[in-house]
């Protein structure tokens, strides 16, 4: 068997199918939106944090098959991470997804995608509520970079069609933290 932490979009429990799924804290680690050398868009990846803890999901990977998680987090590679976890319930072993040193980019100047933020926001709001959003939004670094409004034509993979609510709450900690929206690249 095994279980992931899911800190980003793995959070919403509507773009996978990993069950059972509950709320757990991972200590020791921190969000943070990563350029790679895949794509010209940030990834939100984590990376350890002394001193710091992330909200997020566990979720169970049925028969240890990991083959279809991976493929779905092509550019992450997995750390065991179970002793870091504030759930003691969960016996067997957890491991998280982090964007790959192989796959860092130094530098770049990518964006995030609204609508992958969006999915990310909607998960935080289903399982945390409000509290649990502004916490994602404190919790995650690289908010300098610019926002891709890709609403009207999403990039990203697992776009779904979210409350104007969860946009509204998108857009309203975007604003709070100076970060820009833009329009797409034609």
């Amino acid at each position: 068997m095994g279980w992931f932490f899911g800190y980003g979009s793995l959070v919403n429990h509507l773009t996978h199918g990993n069950r059972p799924l509950r709320a757990a804290r991972l200590d020791g680690w921190r969000r943070e939106w990563c350029l790679t050398t895949i794509r010209p868009v940030a990834f939100l990846s984590a990376r350890p944090c002394p001193g710091s803890a992330i909200d997020g999901l566990v979720a169970q990977v049925p028969g240890g098959d990991w083959s279809a998680l991976d493929a779905r987090e092509y550019a992450y590679e997995r750390s065991h991470v179970t002793a870091q976890m504030t759930d003691e319930r969960i016996a067997e072993p957890v491991q998280v997804y982090s964007v790959s040193a192989d796959h860092r980019a130094a530098e770049g100047s990518g964006t995030i995608l609204a609508s992958y933020l969006d999915v990310v926001v909607e998960g935080y709001q289903h399982h945390f509520g409000e509290a649990g959003v502004a916490n994602f939004f404190a919790t995650t670094d690289g908010w300098d970079r610019p926002v891709t409004d890709d609403r009207a034509a999403p990039a990203y993979p697992r776009a779904r069609p979210v409350a104007p609510a969860i946009r509204a709450m998108t857009d309203a900690h975007l604003a709070s933290l100076g970060a820009a929206l833009v329009p797409p690249e034609s």
